[in-house]
């Protein structure tokens, strides 16, 4: 069976009818759930919160993996109705960060080509590759997910190149200090 109408036009009677009967539902989406919790304008903050508390019943773990999905989402439902001061917002952006790195680590993922980091996003909505699905560490890939721990491959090859040359400069002038000594 299918839903066939968008979460964010649904009553809170059938939020719950539909969260409760999500298995039987081919086009039950997560994601769309939860964005549409934070873009639904019929629904009170207080509906908002006990429909939050009833789905992360069933879906806390898909929630939880909305940070390494879709950041922004998580944040605006895991802070639903809360006002943030700045000081706020940057640490729990940290915290999203750092459990994005906790979450690849655990999971073993070696790629980050997840939701919003496998999209071109500029934020010019009239920008021809705006949501084009892009490969990761391409030019076209804006707003890459990185973390601290990552290895700059540019760098490291510069380092080499470097050291290439250092080592070439060396036997270069132990060659020149024999010539010397033989002349």
């Amino acid at each position: 069976m299918k839903i066939g109408k968008p979460f964010r036009t649904l009553t809170l009677k059938e939020y719950l009818f539909y969260i409760d009967n999500h298995n039987k539902y081919t086009d039950f989406n997560t994601l769309g759930l939860y964005r549409s919790l934070v873009e639904h304008e019929r629904l009170t903050l207080e509906e908002k919160l006990e429909l939050r508390a009833y789905a992360h019943r069933f879906f806390k773990k898909p929630f939880d993996f909305l940070q390494l999905k879709d950041p922004k989402t998580y944040v605006e439902v895991a802070y639903l109705g809360q006002e943030l001061t700045a000081g706020d917002e940057q640490q729990i952006w940290r915290d999203v960060k750092r459990n994005q790195h906790q979450i690849l680590k655990d999971k073993r993922i070696k790629h980050r080509n997840f939701g919003d980091y496998s999209k071109h996003n500029c934020g010019d909505e009239a920008c021809i590759w705006y949501g084009l699905m892009v490969r990761q560490g391409s030019w076209l890939a804006e707003g890459n997910m990185h973390f601290n721990t990552d290895i700059d491959k540019y760098n490291q090859k510069q380092q080499a190149d470097r050291i290439k040359s250092e080592r070439k400069n060396e036997r270069n002038l132990i060659n020149k200090a024999i010539q010397d000594e033989q002349e």
